[in-house]
């Protein structure tokens, strides 16, 4: 297994695996969209994507995140988006790229590194607690349309 960050026209080998967690959102209507939207969010917010790939050329995992500087919490990578292929499940592609994560968060010289995620992913939370991460927050949020 390989982990390598995405950019230019590779960003697309990630779309796969992104719209299996994000499908619903405009920016994965196709692979073209996906990666204007990653090369726009990160020249505007410092958006980047990691990916974990095996023999296949399509990314089997990926992992977007940004450093952001937070009152709380001082300087912290935070994992916007970590998805797996269904196909690629349980073969240690996520636990690789939040390792890979972890270990980029140290060398940006972050205190912490954080994510959310749904309350209904259990085997995503199984995975993050056996990382060594722990369950710090409830988050709230509201809708604005």
């Amino acid at each position: 297994m390989k982990i390598r960050e995405l950019q230019g026209n590779d960003i697309a080998l990630g779309h796969a695996a992104m719209f299996e967690l994000r499908g619903q959102r405009p920016a994965l209507a196709s692979a073209q969209a996906f990666q204007d939207w990653v090369t726009q969010a990160a020249a505007q917010q410092g958006y980047r994507l990691a990916a974990a790939f095996d023999d296949a050329a399509q990314a089997q995992a990926v992992c977007g995140f940004r450093v952001l500087e937070m009152l709380y919490s001082g300087r912290q990578l935070y994992i916007d988006d970590l998805s797996t292929l269904p196909a690629a499940r349980g073969r240690g592609h996520a636990r690789a790229l939040l390792e890979w994560a972890e270990a980029e968060a140290r060398r940006l010289g972050c205190e912490s590194l954080h994510l959310d995620s749904g309350v209904q992913r259990f085997p995503a939370h199984r995975l993050y607690l056996k990382a060594g991460m722990d369950i710090t927050a409830h988050h709230f949020a509201k809708g604005l349309k």
